[in-house]
């Protein structure tokens, strides 16, 4: 894209789509012969053209004009004598205006009083030149042509050239809403891509219809809203009081297709689960249809982005069912292990974050990470489903011989989750859980098991639950301990930083710990009091 397009699009949007249609087309005449100005001046003032008027400036120079068109972005038609300072003044600037400035969008219409002198065909093709006129040809009436058909050519680049652009934020912003999480954020993504598509500040709002009948338009839920609509209720309720919203929607639903009925403009989006979106927006203008057309572009690939996005979070939620499961299978060997692995996940995560917030591992700490890592480590255990129940359900110390058997279930958990995530592509909740199962018995310093791995051969997500492992431990009570004071834990855990536990890892937890800044259930539980 040219310079002077990212200019143009990075504007502030509601003035930029102001100027695009602002009732007026801009036309700079060049000529250093005033009595010529003049005269284009007052014969172009009685022009329109799609019912808008021609707002005319004027430059005697090529330096004038370069001031003038430097400074604007949307003039539409050029004028322009050929000789003026020098013989050639008017070709270069034409150069500049096409080669160094950018702007390919302006329509150029070269003029001269002098017969004998004409560019050559190559300028009128390389510079976009759209006409070449003698002065003394431009009548009343053929000037009007030459004007009509270049303001004619002018917005059709530019209607070209908006629906080029809007096709490329659909695609762009499709892409984007593919990796958010949440219905409510994939709600404000869609907000937000029809203020980018429509370049108008953001003000709608988005409901959302389950199993809706037509005769039925008020059963509908907020989902999302933006600008002057964020002080509605996020149910039905919200939208007793709006008239024109319900019945434009209701309309929509009924028609089973957008509604434009400006200033009351509503998109449906359908989608293939039973559910109905209905974006309600109030644009500053009225939406022409090739902006309509563009719009039905994007409530297709919405509909398509929402349905990918359902389905993304019914494998994630199948996903975690199966850790679940897995999770109660090794609960059922180990009733200790039962809601220790729900507070080792909580913990988990928010040491993951606390790191992100820190600065620290930022390669690593990846939002599909984050969103992972705390189920996988439900399953850090879940090899102590292959020893036997004698030990593993042994009230005393272990012996040497007990304690070998024992520390096989680290590489035996590693082995059963490595083979569930090769079934799935990517990187997976199992994956991860395979790297905590086979490393979180890992010390810092290599002293650990089952390798001997140390400092960051251990992966960092079994660098967490290490800490996260021994922490919940020792602040809990066992068959065959009590559970200990929070300052005897904390001790514990910092005389073993850089030893058994990743240092960074260990002021995370201190530090959220220390702060009370854990999820309520954690203060609770360790008994850290309000947060």
């Amino acid at each position: 894209m040219s310079d002077f397009l990212n200019d143009w699009l990075t504007e502030d949007t509601c003035e930029t789509k102001e100027k695009n249609h602002q009732r007026v087309w801009n036309v700079l005449v060049v000529d250093d012969e005033p009595d010529i100005v003049n005269v284009t001046r007052l014969t172009l003032n009685s022009f329109t053209y799609k019912n808008k008027t021609l707002n005319v400036q004027h430059a005697y120079s090529a330096s004038e004009a370069i001031e003038i068109i430097s400074h604007s972005t949307d003039l539409a038609l050029i004028l322009l004598d050929v000789v003026m300072e020098t013989d050639d003044a008017g070709l270069k600037l034409v150069k500049w205006i096409r080669n160094e400035l950018g702007n390919h969008m302006v329509r150029i219409v070269l003029r001269t009083g002098q017969p004998g002198y004409a560019p050559e065909k190559s300028v009128i093709v390389d510079y976009d030149i759209n006409d070449y006129k003698l002065k003394t040809e431009l009548t009343a009436e053929k000037l009007f042509t030459v004007v009509i058909s270049s303001l004619r050519a002018y917005d059709s680049l530019w209607s070209l050239e908006e629906n080029r652009i809007g096709l490329m934020k659909i695609l762009e912003g499709t892409s984007s809403l593919y990796r958010i999480s949440s219905l409510k954020q994939f709600a404000s993504g869609i907000l937000d891509q029809i203020s980018v598509l429509l370049k108008f500040p953001p003000e709608g709002i988005l409901v959302m219809a389950k199993g809706m009948q037509p005769d039925t338009p008020e059963r509908l839920t907020i989902i999302a809203t933006t600008g002057l609509y964020e002080t509605l209720e996020a149910d039905e309720q919200g939208l007793i009081n709006q008239p024109e919203l319900t019945h434009n929607i209701a309309l929509a639903h009924q028609n089973q297709k957008s509604v434009f009925l400006h200033p009351h403009d509503v998109l449906c989006i359908p989608a293939h689960n039973g559910h109905i979106f209905f974006i309600y927006f109030s644009p500053i203008y009225e939406i022409d249809a090739a902006e309509q057309a563009l719009l039905e572009i994007f409530c297709e690939r919405m509909s398509a982005a929402y349905d990918n996005y359902h389905l993304f979070g019914q494998l994630k939620k199948s996903q975690e069912a199966s850790v679940v499961a897995m999770a109660s299978l090794a609960e059922h060997k180990d009733e200790d292990t039962g809601l220790h692995v729900l507070r080792v996940r909580d913990l988990t995560e928010a040491i993951a974050n606390e790191l992100l917030q820190n600065g620290h591992f930022t390669d690593e700490l990846t939002q599909g990470f984050l969103s992972k890592v705390g189920w996988a480590s439900i399953l850090h255990d879940i090899g102590k489903i292959g020893i036997p129940d004698c030990i593993l359900q042994k009230k005393g110390k272990l012996d040497s011989d007990e304690r070998t058997i024992m520390e096989t279930h680290a590489r035996m958990g590693e082995d059963i989750l490595f083979k569930a995530s090769e079934l799935i592509q990517g990187r997976n909740y199992f994956s991860i859980a395979a790297e905590i199962a086979g490393g979180h018995h890992e010390y810092f310093d290599g002293n650990g098991y089952p390798r001997g791995l140390s400092g960051e051969q251990i992966s960092l997500s079994a660098r967490i639950v290490a800490v996260v492992d021994v922490f919940d431990a020792l602040m809990s009570e066992r068959p065959y301990k009590t559970a200990w004071p929070l300052n005897q834990a904390i001790d514990y855990i910092l005389g073993r930083s850089s030893s058994q536990f990743d240092p960074l890892v260990v002021q995370a937890i201190l530090a959220l710990v220390t702060e009370k800044r854990l999820p309520p259930v954690l203060c609770e539980y360790y008994g850290l009091g309000k947060h």
